[in-house]
């Protein structure tokens, strides 16, 4: 886990949004019509639209995110969701702790 690829991933507005907005997916995203919020995650279609950005910005969005290990990806059909990794928000933030 690069730490810098954190700081990458956080330091554009709109990711740094995103990650919030997961973290209480129920409150900032509309219920989904297929899977569980908390279990499968926020269709990326929903983040989309919430962000209103082209598509492409978006998906480059969540990718950074993923790298740096913030978000984590799940495939259900033809869409894909998305969710924190938490396990790895904790590594990142005990790693910030120790280095800086």
């Amino acid at each position: 886990m690069e730490l810098v690829e954190v700081f990458k991933a956080l330091s554009n507005e709109t990711r740094f949004m995103i990650l919030q907005w997961l973290k209480n997916p129920e409150k900032n995203f509309p219920k989904p019509q297929h899977g569980d919020i908390h279990e499968d995650g926020v269709c990326v279609s929903d983040i989309h639209k919430k962000v209103g950005l082209s598509q492409s910005t978006v998906s480059l969005y969540l990718s950074m995110l993923q790298n740096a290990g913030l978000i984590k990806a799940k495939r259900l059909g033809q869409f894909t969701y998305y969710k924190r990794d938490e396990e790895n928000i904790k590594k990142i933030t005990e790693l910030l702790s120790k280095e800086l």
